[in-house]
C-alpha cells in the first residue's frame, strides 16, 4: 500500500466573517497545488484513492490533481492520528491512497509512522510525504519514498 499524506496549500487569513473551513487557497496556494498535482500525476501509481478534509482549501487542493475524491469528514480539522489511519486502511488497502487534510495530525501521523510515536512535525503547506508499506522477512516494514514540497 502507497500512502500519501498531502497538506493543503497556502490558504487565506481567517477573518471575522470567514470562518476556518471556508478558507479558500490563496493565488500562491492554487500554484503550488497545481504544481504538486502536476509531480503527483508523474508518480503514475496504481489504483490511487483521494479523500480530502470537508474544509475549502483541502477541497480545492485535492481539485488541482483532476481526479474523482471523496470527501471525508475524519481528515477535517482537528483529526487525529487514528482518524486518519483509519480513513486510509493503512497498511492493509491495496493501491494508493492520498489523504488532503491539515497539521498538525498529518505530522503527527508522519513520526508515528517513521519513528513509532507521534510527534509535533511538520509538513510544509502543499508538502507530500509518501509512505510505502511492504513485508520482507516476514516482518512489516514502513518506507518513506518521498518528500516532495513546492
Amino acid at each position: 500500500m502507497d500512502l500519501i499524506l498531502w497538506r493543503h496549500a497556502e490558504a487565506k487569513q481567517a477573518s471575522g466573517t470567514l470562518a476556518d473551513g471556508d478558507r479558500e487557497l490563496t493565488a500562491r496556494g492554487r500554484e503550488h497545488a497545481g504544481r504538486m498535482a502536476e509531480w503527483l500525476r508523474r508518480q503514475r501509481l496504481p489504483k490511487v484513492m483521494v479523500m480530502s478534509s470537508p474544509a475549502k482549501r483541502a477541497v480545492q487542493t485535492a481539485e488541482a490533481l483532476s481526479l474523482p475524491f471523496k470527501i471525508t469528514r475524519q481528515l477535517g480539522v482537528g483529526a487525529s492520528t487514528a482518524d486518519l489511519l483509519g480513513a486510509a486502511g493503512w497498511p492493509d488497502r491495496p493501491g494508493a491512497i492520498i489523504l488532503v487534510s491539515h497539521q498538525p495530525a498529518l505530522g503527527r501521523l508522519a513520526a508515528l509512522l517513521l519513528a513509532g510515536s507521534e510527534a509535533d512535525w511538520t509538513i510544509k503547506k502543499a508538502g507530500i510525504w509518501w509512505f510505502s508499506n511492504r513485508v520482507r522477512h516476514d516482518e512489516t516494514q514502513t518506507v518513506l519514498r518521498a518528500v516532495h514540497n513546492p
